[in-house]
């Protein structure tokens, strides 16, 4: 039978490592996307259910700066135009 040189061996073995190590890595990176697209939704609906509360609070034609705080309406805005 014949057999690798040692040399060869671990160059082969080295090769089939960094590529179960790289596999590892690409389904630890899935499962990381896996959890943020859930906190993704999570805060969607979060966002949601809060933005509900400032309609119920303010109206549904209110619209919001998100840097001031300021509040206006659809309506003041199409008399604008």
């Amino acid at each position: 039978m014949e057999n690798l040189t040692a040399e060869e061996l671990n160059t082969v073995q080295t090769f089939v490592a960094e590529f179960n190590t790289l596999k590892m890595k690409i389904g630890d990176a899935e499962l990381a996307k896996t959890v943020l697209l859930g906190k993704v939704d999570k805060l969607k609906s979060d966002y949601n259910d809060y933005e509900n509360v400032l309609m119920e609070k303010y109206g549904k034609d209110a619209v919001v700066n998100v840097q001031t705080g300021e509040i206006t309406r659809n309506s003041e805005e199409k008399e604008d135009v």
